[in-house]
């Protein structure tokens, strides 16, 4: 029997702040100055609910809990839900596109 496709790829829009991180500045060597600053993840949650969570700290990845603005749906939600082999490879394939687009850019 096929697995359902509960998984999902999201985009958090972080706020400028994560800017004075030295670990994501590191991490960003192409951000072009006034572009976006994002948190590219995936979960088999529904992304609202995981974005709830890394804000209230529940598995949390530090940039989103701290400088987690709101989801970025128009950049992700065409592609849900998928298989998770499908989100892991989607989640990247996200990643690379918003880095080349200028994007400060954080995934897990």
């Amino acid at each position: 029997m096929a697995r359902r496709k509960h998984h999902h790829v999201y985009v958090v829009e972080l706020s400028k702040d994560v800017l004075l991180e030295p670990r994501f500045r590191k991490g960003n060597p192409g951000y072009l100055e006034g572009k976006p600053c994002v948190y590219v993840g995936m979960t088999g949650l529904d992304p609202d609910v995981r974005f709830d969570k890394h804000k209230a700290g529940i598995q949390a990845n530090r940039y989103v809990q701290l400088y987690g603005l709101r989801l970025l749906p128009d950049l992700y939600e065409g592609f849900n839900p998928m298989g998770y082999d499908d989100a892991v490879d989607k989640e990247i394939e996200i990643g690379i596109d918003l880095r080349s687009a200028g994007f400060g850019v954080w995934q897990a």
